[in-house]
């Protein structure tokens, strides 16, 4: 189930102007000035992002529409207007709702322990709200919540060597390839689905049917492993994420050694 979004945290020093920050930062934040002239507001902001996540869970991201919202709110569409400008504006709140507070994590064991912990908590997070990964990026992350789990991933890598780059750096490589995976993993799995087909019974059956295309001559190494029968077993997405994941996190490692000069 998609998490409440979180309220407005408390702001600290002076508050910038709200006419200085795109609308959907502002929203986030609480910076927006609230609803002023008109009826007594019926709605709140929180109401419709937890509207649009629910449609989008229910019937996919393409359902969601500023009509379709506030339908499900029973209010008029234009009611919805007074608090978000735009359908584009809404996504962006829906997405830093969906994504919740990150988890806090145990850093004790060391950055590499650390991140894959926080990379692993992201692809959960992915995994339940994969139409997020639909919507586009509209830049780097400055909503609290997005905030919230750079924060923390940067926290993994306080006593790592690296500087302030290449922790960036890190994190932008680590983020990407989650995002990707989830991505990968929620399209084949709709798809195989779609048709009729468990994704168990797609991956076991892949050997077989390349093996029914594949010309040796034109394809001779796409054949030996088609051969060896390792596409015809249903490993779970898990590993193949894990292995990627310990890949990257390797290369971190040695990046780390060469900068202490132990590498």
């Amino acid at each position: 189930m998609p998490r409440t979004p979180s309220p407005p945290p408390a702001q600290s020093g002076p508050e910038p102007p709200s006419g200085a920050l795109p609308g959907s930062i502002a929203a986030a934040w609480g910076l927006r000035e609230r609803p002023g002239k008109g009826p007594k507001p019926g709605l709140s902001l929180e109401q419709i992002v937890r509207s649009g996540i629910r449609v989008a869970e229910a019937d996919g991201l393409a359902a969601v529409s500023m009509s379709r919202v506030a339908s499900e709110l029973g209010v008029g569409t234009m009611s919805l207007y007074r608090y978000v400008e735009s359908k584009r504006e809404l996504l962006d709140l829906m997405v830093d709702a969906a994504m919740g507070e990150a988890p806090l994590i145990d850093v004790r064991s060391g950055w590499r322990d650390g991140l894959a912990e926080w990379a692993s908590a992201e692809l959960a997070v992915y995994r339940s709200h994969l139409w997020g990964l639909q919507v586009p990026l509209s830049g780097p992350p400055a909503t609290p919540n997005a905030l919230g789990w750079l924060e923390q991933a940067l926290r993994c890598l306080r006593d790592s060597g690296l500087d302030e780059d290449q922790k960036m750096s890190v994190i932008l490589l680590l983020t990407t390839y989650v995002r990707s995976h989830a991505t990968t993993e929620g399209q084949i799995d709709a798809a195989v689905r779609s048709a009729g087909i468990s994704p168990h019974d797609a991956m076991t059956g892949y050997g077989k049917l390349l093996g029914m295309l594949l010309d040796p001559l034109r394809f001779p190494e796409l054949t030996a492993v088609a051969a060896s029968g390792v596409l015809d077993k249903a490993d779970p997405w898990d590993k193949e994420f894990y292995f990627g994941l310990e890949r990257i996190l390797d290369g971190v490692e040695v990046l780390i050694a060469n900068l202490a000069g132990t590498g």
